[in-house]
Parts: C-alpha cells; sequence; structure tokens
C-alpha cells in the first residue's frame, strides 16, 4: 500500500522545472496533486494562480476545496534575476503562502524547498552540514533564507508544520537554459539540428560541485510529505563533489555532438567563488529515510534525452 494514499498534496511552482517532478514523485506514491502556478503543469490538475499578485484568500480557498494535508513551495527565483526580483519571488512569496495557510481550518503541512547557498560556504574538502552558520554571502542565500525563516518562525508560532530541504545544485531532465549545464544541451542540440560541431563558450569549469538529480530531489519532498519531521532543516545532496568540468564532459560525450568547449572570461553567478562544495546527506537518511538512487551517468543520459525530445518547458 502507498505510504502518501491519504496525501493531497498541493504544489506551488508546479509546472517549474523542480516542481514537475515533484508533482510526478507525489503522483507515483499515490498522493492527489494539485499545481499552483501561473502556468499549466502538464499532467496534473492546476489552478493558475500568481500568488504575488493575488491576496493570501485565494490560496487559501484553494487549500481547503481540496483538503490539502501538504503545501509544497518548489516556486521561487534561482538564475539571473536581481535583488528585487530575489526578494519578491524567494521572500515575498513564502510569506504569502504562510500567511494562507494559517488561514485554512486545518494544520497544513509545509515543504520548502531552499538552498545550500543559505549557509556560509566551507573550506575545502569539508561537507557542509544542518550546523553550518546560515550566513549566505550571496543575494540569492541571503533571499533563500529569509524564505526558510519565514517558513521555520511559522512552524514556532504553531501557525503549520513546517521543513526545509537545503538541496545543492540540481540536474537532469528539463534543466532550463538559464543553468550551466541547461545551456550545454542547448547549444549541443542546436548544433545538432545544423548538423554542425558545437562551440560552447563558458567561464572556466574550475569548480567541484555536489549535484543531485532533479528526480532524487523530487523523491526527498515525497518523503518529506509525510515523515514526523517539524521544524528542521535538511540538506539534500549526493555526498560527493565532482568538477564542473567532467559533468559537461561527460554531457557532450552523452550527446555524441563533435564539439568544442573554450573557457573564457570569469565565473559569474550564486556559486561564483566557491570551489568546492559537497553536504552531508546523513540527516536525510536518518529522517527522510532518504539516499539518492541516480549516478551522474543516468542524470545526464536522461538530461540530453530530454533535451532532444522536448521543447523545454516555460517558467513556474
Amino acid at each position: 500500500m502507498s505510504t502518501h494514499a491519504a496525501v493531497n498534496a498541493v504544489v506551488v511552482g508546479g509546472s517549474g522545472f523542480l516542481g514537475r517532478h515533484i508533482c510526478a514523485a507525489l503522483v507515483a506514491d499515490g498522493a492527489r496533486v494539485l499545481s499552483v502556478a501561473r502556468h499549466p503543469a502538464p499532467g496534473t490538475a492546476c489552478a493558475q494562480i500568481d500568488l504575488v499578485e493575488e491576496e493570501p484568500a485565494i490560496l487559501a480557498d484553494v487549500l481547503v476545496d481540496h483538503g490539502a494535508t501538504v503545501l509544497v513551495n518548489a516556486a521561487g527565483a534561482v538564475w539571473e534575476y536581481d535583488e528585487s526580483a530575489l526578494e519578491q519571488s524567494n521572500v515575498l512569496l513564502v510569506r504569502r503562502l504562510r500567511d494562507a495557510v494559517a488561514k485554512v481550518p486545518h494544520r497544513v503541512r509545509v515543504v520548502q524547498l531552499g538552498s545550500v547557498f543559505e549557509y556560509a560556504m566551507p573550506a575545502p574538502g569539508r561537507h557542509l552540514t544542518e550546523d553550518a552558520p546560515p550566513t549566505p554571502s550571496t543575494a540569492y542565500g541571503r533571499s533563500k533564507l529569509k524564505g526558510s525563516e519565514v517558513v521555520l518562525e511559522a512552524t514556532r508560532a504553531g501557525l503549520l508544520d513546517g521543513v526545509v530541504l537545503r538541496a545543492t545544485s540540481c540536474a537532469g531532465p528539463g534543466l532550463p537554459r538559464s543553468s550551466l549545464l541547461g545551456r550545454v544541451a542547448a547549444q549541443l542540440r542546436d548544433a545538432a539540428g545544423r548538423g554542425e560541431p558545437a562551440v560552447i563558450r563558458l567561464a572556466p569549469l574550475t569548480a567541484e560541485r555536489d549535484f543531485v538529480d532533479c528526480r532524487d530531489l523530487a523523491a526527498a519532498v515525497a518523503a518529506a510529505a509525510t515523515a514526523p519531521v517539524v521544524g528542521r532543516t535538511v540538506n539534500i545532496g549526493s555526498g560527493t563533489a565532482v568538477s564542473v568540468r567532467r559533468l559537461v564532459d561527460l554531457l557532450v560525450s552523452v550527446s555524441g555532438v563533435p564539439a568544442t568547449v573554450v573557457e573564457e572570461g570569469s565565473s559569474t553567478g550564486r556559486s561564483a567563488g566557491v570551489d568546492w562544495l559537497a553536504v552531508h546527506p546523513g540527516l536525510a537518511g536518518r529522517l527522510l529515510g532518504w539516499r539518492p538512487r541516480h549516478s551522474l551517468a543516468s542524470t545526464v543520459r536522461a538530461m540530453w534525452s530530454e533535451a532532444i525530445t522536448n521543447a523545454e518547458e516555460g517558467p513556474d
């Protein structure tokens, strides 16, 4: 029998990259799932609402009508956003979710997707644990930390049952073009369509990162939907730092597209200046019964298969 047979889940941002995988994981576990997003979520019932613009009462009515037992926040700004947009999508939106849940007459569990960039970055070779100081060095990390604190403070106040999953870098099928690996996959696909070799220009690929497959992250969310874990932060990652250059080379190899990778300029973005990063996933194993199942090769193969068979979905 499915452990999620009695779960009625609402996934905010269910039409986005991670949201689609989370919806699929919850459905596979027997949950009744509703996506709440600005755009339709293929294959999932959807309420199209712009939660930044609408009042919390609108979402509260949706939660009541759906009989929601869990709300997953898979929305938010990640790549290529300014500080104003980060504040709106990663902080204001979470406050509106809190206010909506507080209006529901029954208790709702909230699973907030956080980020390891909410922490101070560790020294090379030292795995991040949940005890690391929450002192982010980037605007992205600061906005995500504020959102996580909204959920944790509301949990302490008795308004909801919240848990924050702080994820490492995600990869897998459907990764947006705005991400490094998504951009590489798109350029390889475009070159293949033209029948020409690809020339891929990237910032220096010297960093080592902990990549978690988006399907594994979705499985962690599905586990957190019913696990007896409240008011905690839990790190979600593979536990292994991998050279970004190795991952790019693997994607090129899997594609079969002749390609030259040119490294030039300087690194930018949310992880610029972080040479090594990996989490310790032990707490996720103990509290959620979770561990990553997809190998890097499996992740990259699925990413390339999706890139050549489906157009990139729109934002959430």
